[in-house]
Parts: C-alpha cells; structure tokens; sequence
C-alpha cells in the first residue's frame, strides 16, 4: 500500500464494488415482492399515513431519513418504478460497465443506489429497523468513492472500508462483552442455533454438537471480533516500512471473518449481515499484481481531493460512533446522523434460551368453539415441525423476523392486529407472504393466536417420524375474533 493510492488493492476495489451492488439487487428485490402488503398504501404499516403525519410539522420532518417521498407522493406504483431503477442499476455495476469510465460514474451511479435505497428506508418503519439495513446504506455511499478500474483506489477510502468493518465486528463484539452472562460463562451457542430468528438447514445439525465445541465458538467469535478488528490496519504500517507482511496480516484478518462469517451463513438466515460483512472482508486482501505497478495511470488529482475531502467529514461523523465503542451503555445498531453514515453496530447482545412461536390459525366453522383450526405457514419461520428450514440469506423475510420478535415484547404490535384482520379478508397481496394458506384464498370465519414452545429433536426422536420440531401448545394469546360477529 502507498500513501495515496492503494495498489496492491485493485482485487479488493472489484469485490466491494461488484459485491455490494448485488446486495443492493437483493435489497430492491425483496422489497419489490414485500414492501406494498407491509407498508405500502393499503399495507400493515402504510408509509403515505407516516408521511402525512410527518408533512403535519416541521419538527416531525426533521426528524425524518432523507426520502424522494418527501417531496414525490407516495404511490406503490411509485414504489415499484423506484426498485425496479434500482435493479437495473445495480445489475449494471455487478457487470462492471461504469467502472470502465471516469471515477465520477462509477460514483455517481453507487449514490444513486444510495439515495434511492435510503427514500426506502427512511419510510420502512419497524419492517427496515435492522442494522443491516444502515450497513447496505453505509457501504454503497463509501463504494462511490473507489473510482474506476483504470486506477488503483484511493488508500483513504480503503481504509475507511477498514473502519466500517472495525465498527461492525469490533461492535457486535464489544455488545456481546456487556451483555448477556451467556456470552461470558461461554454457553451462549448452546441455544442460539435453535433460538435465532430464522434457523436454516443446518441449524438443527449445529445445535446437536457437543457442549464443549459450542464453547469453542463463542470462544473463536470472541477472538474474530475482539482481536482481528485490530489486524485489519496493519497494512498501514507498510506505508513507512516496505514489507508485504503487514499486507499478509490484514488478509489474515480477513480470512479469519471469512470463515466465521461463513459458518454463520451455513447455520442460520441473517438476511444479508453475513453476505455483507464478507464482501466488506475483501476490503483487506491484497492481491499484488492484480495492477502491476507502474502501468496503471496514477490517481486523478481531482480525485485525491474530493476523496481526502469525503474522509475527513466522514471520519467527524464517526465521532459518536467512537464514544459509543467505549460507553458503559453501549448502542446497539444506532445512527447518528439524518444520513446513517458513522454508524453503530452490534447484534445479539443476549440469547433466548426457549423458543416461542405465535402460531396463527383459522376456522371457516361459524362457530369459534369448532375443533377444526387450520395454520397458516411462513415461509421461513418454524410452523410444521417436519418441514426442514430453508436458506433464504441473503433475501430478506420482512415479515417471518418481526413473527420472532412478537413473544419478546409484552404487548400486541399496531401491524400484527392489521395481519389478522387481512387475514381475515384473505387479501391477495398479504397472502402471498406466506408459505401456505389452508383456506386457498378463501377468507375464514374466525381467527386466533396460540403460542407453542418449539424445541428441536434428539438424534432418536427425529429417527421416529422424521422430525425436525418438537413442540408444546403453551395458551390462547388472541382469543378467537371474526369479521363478520
């Protein structure tokens, strides 16, 4: 690495760049398929009642993400243009055709990707509250500023690439220290492959290891995101010392959150944390050769300029980032700033240890005493205790991850009342959310919400029937309530 252009990283600048335009594919796509029956005009949520509320006062705007919805009238055919837009732009950077150009196209169309994904969030409510979702935002601003491939990237922006991995890794570590006893006493993994929102097809294979190997991955996540944060700098001390190994060191360290990251994709559904957090591995694997030096035309001054610039304000920004890493009452995935850029990351700073499901079901019976109650299934989240979970990462299943966070509180949700009642119009859009509707589009008579402990099975269980579950009826937490009473 020299001191302004980072020559050995041009492998690197191809994997961020192409890597996190697919993620913003998947981002637009999933909320093409999810965004008009959550929040769209008739939706759980709609996002033109937020918008209406907030045009009411000055102080509600402000307190408002940066939208195009805020100066265009939301309509979900509106909605749809817009991701649609966003598609197509984001298939042309993972093809590579800007980065051909001059650094300003590249730039321009990443913050295009930005700006059009953030009006998207910015009006997503509780169904676009994940940190992922200000990781995307975070990483497709920063990707603006890699420029084209006729140069090598601008060492600033490389290891502002660094920075935003630290704050992810290093956070979601530092959470985990002053959580839960779990993460401390080592037992946090014990429960976590059959607790976390959205188990894959391997969870279940995971949980069924022993004690004494779930020990070793808290330990082992504890080193990957307390200590090789650390290591991912260690190329800057190649800038005075001229030696490839502290190159080799920050590849280490990206290889070490390859592999932890990689684990988590195979046993579990995380959306696209996982996806993004190795994309913005690549950030440290140094690749010489890839631009043999001397060949490649130098970084633009201009460029240098507007770079250095976008640092140092950026790295102001990060200022409450920074406090919040060292604050007794650390912030988990918070933002600071109207733009979400300098954020703070964290995740699962405790582990459920018990499984609770809230299980919908319905009756086309007109009375609600009948004995014939069917469920509705989602897609990813546990229902029928022989189905196997499916890997959906790095989709994002909007609805089945608020279905896990509904035990965890201690009162209805505003949008799960609106769910039962579109349930019971059996409206279309909401429908299709779903895995299976027992009722094949018909709308039921009554409806209700029974909680069930869900656990998986031994070895010898599963050998019985086959199953993945087991479960137990708990009690009636919506009695049974109809449309038509």
């Amino acid at each position: 690495m020299d001191g302004f252009a980072a020559v050995d990283y041009g492998f690197a600048r191809e994997a961020l760049q192409r890597g996190i335009a697919a993620l913003y594919l998947v981002a637009f796509l999933s909320t093409l398929n999810q965004f008009r029956p959550l929040l769209g005009e008739r939706g759980l949520l709609p996002a033109p009642d937020l918008l209406a509320w907030v045009a009411g006062s000055s102080r509600r705007r402000r307190m408002l993400h940066p939208t195009l919805f805020s100066r265009v009238r939301y309509t979900d055919r509106r909605l749809a243009s817009l991701c649609w837009a966003g598609m197509a732009m984001a298939v042309v950077l993972v093809i590579g055709v800007p980065q051909l150009g001059p650094p300003w196209l590249p730039m321009v169309c990443f913050l295009l990707l930005w700006g059009g994904y953030m009006s998207i969030v910015s009006i997503g409510q509780t169904f676009y509250s994940f940190g992922w979702e200000m990781l995307l935002l975070e990483a497709g601003f920063l990707a603006a500023f890699l420029g084209s491939a006729a140069q090598p990237p601008p060492t600033l922006v490389v290891v502002l690439f660094w920075w935003l991995l630290f704050r992810l890794e290093f956070g979601a570590g530092m959470i985990k220290i002053r959580g839960g006893r779990e993460w401390r006493d080592l037992t946090a993994l014990t429960y976590h492959h059959e607790t976390q929102p959205m188990p894959g097809p391997l969870s279940r294979q995971a949980h069924l290891l022993p004690r004494w190997f779930h020990k070793g991955e808290v330990l082992g996540n504890h080193f990957a995101q307390l200590v090789v944060p650390f290591l991912l700098f260690a190329p800057l001390v190649g800038i005075w010392v001229d030696s490839p190994v502290w190159d080799w060191i920050g590849t280490g360290a990206a290889a070490i959150i390859f592999l932890t990251q990689l684990w988590l994709v195979v046993t579990g559904n995380f959306a696209w944390l996982n996806w993004a957090t190795i994309v913005l591995g690549f950030s440290a694997v140094a690749v010489p050769g890839w631009a043999p030096r001397g060949e490649a035309p130098p970084v633009p001054l201009y460029w240098l300029i507007l770079t250095a610039v976008i640092a140092t304000g950026y790295l102001a920004l990060s200022w409450p980032a920074i406090r919040n890493l060292f604050a007794h009452r650390q912030l988990m995935n918070a933002s600071f700033n109207r733009w979400q850029l300098g954020n703070a990351y964290g995740a699962f700073g405790t582990v459920t240890k018990e499984r609770i499901e809230w299980v919908i079901e319905a009756t086309a019976d007109a009375d609600p005493d009948a004995e014939e109650w069917s469920e509705y299934e989602f897609k990813g989240k546990p229902g029928d205790v022989h189905r196997i979970p499916r890997p959906f990462a790095p989709y994002h299943l909007r609805l089945d991850w608020l279905m896990w966070f509904l035990p965890l509180g201690h009162s209805l949700e505003d949008w799960f009342s609106v769910l039962l009642v579109r349930l019971l119009e059996a409206d279309a859009a909401t429908l299709q959310l779903l895995r299976h509707d027992p009722f094949a589009g018909a709308a039921p008579h009554w409806v209700r919400v029974v909680s069930y402990r869900y656990r998986f099975t031994t070895r010898v269980e599963h050998r019985v029937d086959g199953a993945v579950w087991v479960r137990d009826r708990r009690r009636v937490i919506v009695k049974p309530f109809s449309l038509r009473a």
